[in-house]
């Protein structure tokens, strides 16, 4: 074993683990690749001798991080062999690598944009879509503009007849480059750039830079700030799963429960606003722990909100899972199966409804997660119906995490102010948002201050996802596998 073992929030050492000759650093990640390893990070850095690659991993059956690393020098040739030509789940990962440092991954078989629109390649040639050739395929382009209230994305589907036979996703259009504006800002910028990653994961986004920093300073926040910060990640989690629910049931077409679906959010949602002044949750975390605490006054206005929602939510549940009409929708329709999803690296409630356990509260727990598991169900169908259930189940799962957090909430303690952080070090930071994986690595510079920083929100794993779910379906059908993964746009575009 030549690669290097670490856990999530450890801080190492930039130049801790020299690299790998380039022949070791391929053969150790093919080993990875092979044992099942799944990406969860690749990031580079700017060195003396060139350019630094790291790759991180999480490995099954194992509650570390492996890393591999390997140096591009200044002179010489900047390419190797593409893990993706065997192993599809790198694919998307090394076109990004490609487009933020032109490091050539050879024999890739399809590299294309992640952000960077038509004119991405070192030549500057257009990017060309593939194109399905028969007598009676023809193209539907839709989108970047989309009608109504809709992030910009661009879908082009090969179509036989309506019958999805190839769909080609293209993102980018907002891209903001947050990664590469966060180190240029003073603290509280930087906070405001981070809850603006995904306006729907704001909990989840900032709760992972913050305990990168909090790493990095070598603080840890109180037992109760850290129920806190789990009683603030859940009810993002309720509120999303909720909406999401609303959406699919909105493009069913069965409006009864969508409008409930969409008032139960609101009380969710407006129960937020009421613990820190708005109702997505910006300024509730900061570095060191949480801005606003819940008094007893709040803890019991939760409560009654909760259980109103919990009182209410299983008729409207029936209503949906129960009606034919809506079943007749969502079975066996959009699906990715076990083998599909594990070789394309999808994460979080999309794996788990392909029968994939796959989730940071349980793989890797953090914070509150350390001391107070929540169950973390998996269904086998890899339809609508599955990725639509497991949010009602998980709904249910959290609720229930929540009375029990609100009912145990630890004494206060006086907060630690974050200290200065290590020099020339980084750390990985992951957290489990209502999508899946979220991974923030914070690096440090000889004088201690962030020099860079790489993000990964869920949807850059799960896009791919949507694709291989629309294939053979309907294209009449696009839209509600489309909401079923409810994926980011700005998350991944950054």
């Amino acid at each position: 074993m030549i690669w290097h073992t670490i856990k999530p929030f450890e801080v190492i050492g930039s130049d801790q683990e020299p690299p790998l000759a380039r022949a070791d650093w391929l053969a150790a990640t093919h080993e990875l690749l092979a044992r099942g390893a799944r990406p969860v990070a690749v990031f580079s850095r700017e060195t003396n001798d060139g350019i630094r690659v790291w790759m991180a991993f999480a490995a099954a059956s194992l509650d570390r991080l492996c890393l591999t690393s390997t140096v591009f020098a200044a002179g010489e040739r900047r390419a190797y062999d593409a893990f993706s030509y065997d192993i599809a789940r790198m694919n998307y990962f090394e076109c990004e690598l490609y487009e933020q440092t032109e490091i050539v991954p050879e024999r890739h078989a399809w590299l294309r944009p992640v952000r960077s629109g038509d004119a991405w390649r070192k030549n500057r040639m257009p990017y060309s879509f593939h194109r399905v050739h028969g007598a009676e395929v023809h193209e539907v382009a839709v989108g970047p503009v989309h009608a109504g209230v809709i992030e910009p994305g661009h879908f082009r589907f090969q179509c036989h007849g309506e019958q999805i036979l190839h769909l080609e996703i293209q993102l980018g259009y907002q891209h903001r480059g947050i990664e590469e504006m966060l180190p240029r800002q003073n603290p509280a910028r930087q906070l405001v750039l981070v809850e603006s990653i995904a306006g729907d994961s704001v909990i989840a986004h900032t709760t992972a830079f913050c305990s990168a920093l909090e790493a990095l300073t070598g603080i840890s926040p109180s037992l109760r700030e850290q129920a806190v910060r789990g009683i603030a990640a859940e009810l993002e989690r309720v509120a999303m799963h909720l909406s999401t629910l609303g959406g699919i049931a909105t493009d069913i077409g069965f409006a009864l429960p969508a409008a409930a679906f969409g008032a139960l959010r609101t009380a969710i949602i407006n129960l937020t606003a009421e613990i820190c002044g708005n109702r997505f949750g910006r300024g509730w975390i900061v570095p060191g722990g949480i801005r606003f605490d819940l008094d007893p006054s709040l803890i019991d206005r939760a409560r009654h909100v909760l259980g109103e929602v919990l009182a209410k939510f299983p008729d409207i549940e029936d209503l949906l899972f129960n009606a034919p009409s809506a079943l007749a929708r969502m079975e066996a329709t959009g699906v990715v199966t076990e083998q599909q999803a594990r070789a394309s690296g999808i994460v979080g409630l999309a794996a788990r409804a392909s029968g994939i356990p796959c989730d940071v509260r349980a793989d890797f727990p953090y914070g509150i997660y350390r001391f107070s598991s929540i169950p973390s169900p998996t269904l086998d169908s890899g339809d609508v119906y599955a990725r639509a259930k497991l949010r009602a189940l998980e709904i249910r799962n959290s609720i229930q995490f929540l009375f029990e957090q609100l009912g145990n909430l630890p004494t206060p303690k006086p907060k630690r102010p974050p200290g200065s952080l290590a020099a020339n070090a980084f750390a990985i930071a992951l957290v489990e948002g209502h999508r899946g994986e979220i991974a923030h690595v914070l690096s440090t510079d000889a004088g201690g201050r962030i020099s860079q920083v790489k993000i990964k929100d869920p949807s850059f794993h799960n896009w791919h996802g949507l694709a291989l779910a629309a294939r053979e379906n309907g294209i009449s059908d696009f839209p509600l596998c489309n909401k079923s993964f409810d994926l980011s746009y700005a998350g991944h575009d950054l």
